[in-house]
């Protein structure tokens, strides 16, 4: 199984405690968002995991203690834009990211470092101009720091439309993301890198970017040296390439305060970064009565052919 950390939070900037303490105890309790008494436990045990993948604005707090990584695959989803406070309100200088991702590509090489530059969104300050320019910018600082740059294009997702609409923020018309996915392929080819984007309907592949699979079983397949029999995951969007993964983490508990996260409800987030604790199994929260905690049964994917890579 693939264990994704995660797609609902940045457990690397938050939380890292807290994972290295499910590491130490081989498990991790997970509340369904959709019932929240209903719990999962899922081992953590490297034997049954096959890889971990984590989605991160800021993994700092891991850079000194990775060996706690070891036995396991994994690779970085690292999300680097270069917005204001009025987009992420509370991300360190990016001057600060951009030297965090490239001593992290030192410790572990750039193919484990995955570039995301999304969600593209525009305003009378963010314009395409304004894309492409800080986009080359990034590119070449992060040149030998990684291979792959994935893109989105902004969705809006009802619990965000209110305040994008203030912050006069808005997404991309078509003709506006193959222009702007037109220069930027340029851009990506220049320093090297594969361009792809992520749950995107818009076919890109005569401009050189293909669709990605952020949980991706091939590149867990070359850095644990094995093969990977994953399915696709049904429970993203149709346009999702992901593999099937198990994602560990809660919903309300991300601090960025980025404006166009789908992830938080502002009304519930200060409940639930409140009730947080490094012991607990479940993140940010504790077990209850009502609670019903079952054992996933899971297994290994993998298979031993190293040969194959």
């Amino acid at each position: 199984m693939v264990i994704s950390a995660s797609r609902r939070t940045d457990i690397p900037a938050f939380y890292w405690e807290w994972f290295q303490k499910r590491l130490q105890e081989q498990y991790v309790l997970v509340r369904n968002p959709l019932n929240l008494h209903q719990v999962s436990r899922i081992s953590l045990r490297p034997e049954v995991v096959d890889g971990l993948v984590f989605w991160t604005k800021n993994p700092e707090p891991m850079l000194k203690q990775l060996s706690v990584l070891d036995a396991y695959a994994y690779y970085f989803q690292f999300t680097l834009n270069a917005y204001a406070a009025d987009v992420e309100a509370a991300l360190p200088p990016l001057a600060v990211r951009i030297e965090i991702f490239r001593q992290l590509a030192q410790k572990i090489g750039a193919e484990r470092m995955i570039w995301r530059y999304d969600p593209i969104l525009l305003s009378a300050r963010y314009d395409l101009q304004y894309h492409a320019a800080v986009f080359e910018e990034l590119a070449a600082q992060l040149a030998g720091s990684t291979k792959k740059c994935i893109i989105s294009f902004l969705d809006y997702y009802p619990k965000i439309k209110a305040g994008l609409h203030q912050a006069g923020l808005r997404g991309l018309s078509e003709d506006e993301q193959r222009r702007l996915a037109a220069v930027l392929s340029q851009t990506a080819r220049q320093y090297g890198l594969q361009l792809e984007t992520c749950a995107e309907a818009i076919e890109l592949a005569d401009l050189g970017i293909g669709h990605a699979s952020c949980i991706d079983a091939e590149l867990l397949g070359r850095v644990g040296g094995c093969r990977l029999d994953t399915v696709k995951d049904k429970n993203q969007r149709g346009e999702c390439g992901c593999a099937a993964s198990i994602d560990i983490g809660a919903y309300n508990t991300c601090l960025h305060g980025c404006i166009y996260c789908y992830a938080n409800d502002s009304r519930r987030q200060l409940q639930q970064i409140t009730a947080g604790n490094s012991s607990s199994p479940l993140l940010c929260s504790e077990l209850e009565p009502a609670d019903k905690v079952t054992e996933r049964n899971l297994r290994a994917l993998r298979s031993l052919q190293a040969e194959l890579f």
